[in-house]
């Protein structure tokens, strides 16, 4: 039993009807949740975010009851469109009707359209904007806009974000009663459209945007491999912003490059039965080229202006898409690219990861491990999985068998989606039988 449109409890059937809704509204919520949310706030205020989150919630559950029940609407969009503000509609007049001196009806009829109405037109790209206000820390900036917008969970947050559960819960909280407290600062005109301030915005919009697709691209949840609505949601984020003049600069084009040259590889990621495959496993052939053309336009744009993350990533990248084989890529250009990164963008222990990887491929194993030998990694890369992954896959290959071991047990065990966990059990399937010690010697 669930609560149902009409207010009443409505009981599902168990039936065709009944679980195809449910895939439907799993498949709403990630991708029109974060619309109505933004459309909610621009309408009603970021002042009543918890009860707008609260009416978005419970319009989805009505959609899991109702549609079960009678079938799909016409526009299941607008149906919860409807349905989430009517609910906060109703919960705005039953407290102006307990608390007089909030005029809650003044406000419904009247709502306040919010300054980002003639800068920028999406309602989710005005809203990526109003959560990296630099009146925010930088990280509650990433964490709101994450799960407001992006439809994230608290472990898929902590995970890509290096947090724990709890830390992640805490900034939502703090990050909410700040955004609360700055709407009732700043009144109508709490997000200045000036674009000297939406530029200072720009690089916490681009990273939120980076990390919706690396959620779709490469998923933290145990079950799904690839999240294929994240990266479309994130290139179609991209593409508004690369269309906006606060957003056409050459980091934003590098962005759009990275993820395009990432998403022409996308189907050829998975074997038929859905398992992870290694780059070096990938038929090039299911590479989509049109889209590689597209990363490359964009790249080129890109290189127009100043040398950034994004630009460096997209370049290396754009390396692994135009090499014929795996082979025959200029593994020499990409280690040159990561150092390029490192000075350019500050020491980066993941950066000095993946340039060992490289170093190992064009130079042999033993030249990666030489590199990470010099590299104390901060406590939070030590318990990283894919460290433990880089250093038994490059202790395999120089045949030390226990240590690679010891490394790909702790990447299994650390590993948080299933595809990944069964690439390291190949892995250690190489390693061939644990030695034993002998008693006293």
């Amino acid at each position: 039993m669930a609560w149902g449109s009409n207010g009443a409890d409505i009981p599902v059937d168990d039936d065709d009807s009944s679980v195809a809704a449910s895939g439907l509204v799993d498949h709403f919520f990630r991708h029109e949740s974060g619309r109505l949310v933004a459309q909610l706030v621009r309408r009603f205020g970021a002042d009543r975010l918890e009860l707008i989150e609260d009416a978005v919630q419970s319009a989805l559950l009505s959609a899991l009851t109702s549609w079960g029940a009678r079938g799909l609407p016409d526009n299941p969009s607008a149906w919860l469109t409807r349905v989430a503000r009517n609910r906060l509609v109703d919960h705005l007049r039953r407290v102006g009707r307990e608390a007089p001196e909030v005029d809650a009806g003044a406000r419904v009829s009247a709502p306040a359209e919010g300054a980002f109405d003639d800068e920028i037109a999406d309602d989710e790209l005005r809203m990526l904007f109003v959560c990296c206000d630099p009146e925010l820390p930088a990280r509650a900036q990433l964490v709101l806009s994450l799960k407001l917008l992006c439809g994230f969970g608290t472990r898929e947050i902590a995970t890509r974000l290096f947090l724990s559960d709890d830390n992640v819960q805490k900034i939502l909280s703090r990050g909410r009663a700040r955004l609360r407290a700055l709407w009732a600062e700043r009144a109508g005109d709490w997000a200045d459209p000036a674009p000297a301030r939406l530029e200072r915005r720009l690089p916490a919009v681009q990273a939120v945007i980076y990390l919706l697709f690396n959620e779709g691209y490469s998923s933290q949840r145990e079950d799904q491999v690839i999240r294929r609505e994240l990266c479309a949601e994130a290139l179609r984020l991209g593409q508004l912003l690369v269309a906006h003049p606060i957003g056409d600069r050459s980091e934003s084009w590098a962005l759009l490059a990275l993820m395009h040259f990432h998403h022409a590889r996308i189907e050829s990621r998975t074997d038929a039965e859905g398992h992870l495959l290694l780059l070096s496993e990938q038929d090039r052939g299911r590479w989509d080229r049109e889209e590689i053309r597209r990363a490359l336009a964009a790249l080129a744009r890109a290189q127009q202006g100043r040398f950034s993350r994004y630009l460096g990533e997209a370049a290396i990248l754009a390396e692994h898409c135009v090499a014929p084989t795996f082979e025959q890529t200029r593994w020499s250009e990409i280690v040159d690219l990561y150092e390029l990164l490192e000075q350019h963008c500050g020491p980066s222990p993941l950066y000095t990861l993946n340039r060992a990887i490289a170093l190992a491929e064009w130079q042999g194993p033993e030249a990666g491990l030489t590199l990470l030998r010099t590299l104390t990694p901060p406590t939070w890369l030590a318990r990283y999985y894919l460290w433990d992954a880089t250093l038994g896959e490059l202790l395999l290959r120089t045949g030390q068998l226990d240590p690679a071991r010891r490394h790909l047990e702790r990447a299994l065990r650390a590993a948080p989606t299933r595809g990944e966990r069964r690439i390291f059990e190949r892995r250690l399937g190489e390693c061939g039988p644990r030695a034993t010690t002998t008693r006293g010697s």
